[in-house]
């Protein structure tokens, strides 16, 4: 049975998405939300009960059901010259190929793959994405420098959500 945490993501995520209706099953377990004109009203049953969640908490795998239209990262507004220069440079973005968990070390006590500064090549493994509790390594498929990092570790992402910046040689 779901937690009351993990109907909360749901919500959540639901939200933050362009998605209109959201339906999951499993074991005995019903969840449908619906979003008509921007509000969010959920039905979840289970053999009989029905819970009224609000929203907060983290499920990791939530995320990876829900398709998503791409999401535009935020930025500081003390990053925005940082950015346009970036962009002058014309560099490659490392994007998402999927919705899920950003992780930028194969273990929380581990040093991250790559950081700001580091060479890459086009296997060099960048990060990883938990999408349904399988970990993807992402690959920079670029020759270059890490420029800039543009997620947070544990973030969640959107599909084609930039993660990083590279310099290409």
């Amino acid at each position: 049975m779901l937690k009351i945490q993990e109907i909360r993501e749901i919500i959540r995520l639901i939200d933050q998405s362009s998605i209109e209706e959201f339906l999951y099953e499993h074991d005995g377990v019903k969840v449908h939300m619906k979003k008509p004109n921007g509000s969010v009203p959920v039905e979840a049953v289970a053999k009989a009960a029905v819970v009224e969640p609000a929203p907060v908490a983290v499920v990791k795998e939530a995320a990876p059901q829900v398709e998503a239209a791409p999401a535009v990262p935020e930025t500081k507004p003390a990053e925005a010259p940082k950015q346009e220069a970036v962009k002058a440079e014309n560099l490659h973005k490392i994007t998402s190929p999927m919705v899920g968990t950003f992780y930028a070390a194969p273990s929380p006590d581990a040093a991250p793959y790559v950081k700001t500064g580091d060479k890459v090549k086009p296997n060099t493994v960048v990060c990883i994405i938990e999408a349904m509790k399988l970990f993807n390594e992402i690959e920079a498929e670029v020759n270059g420098e890490i420029v800039e990092i543009l997620v947070q570790n544990g973030q969640l992402v959107e599909y084609g959500q930039p993660l990083f910046l590279v310099k290409t040689e």
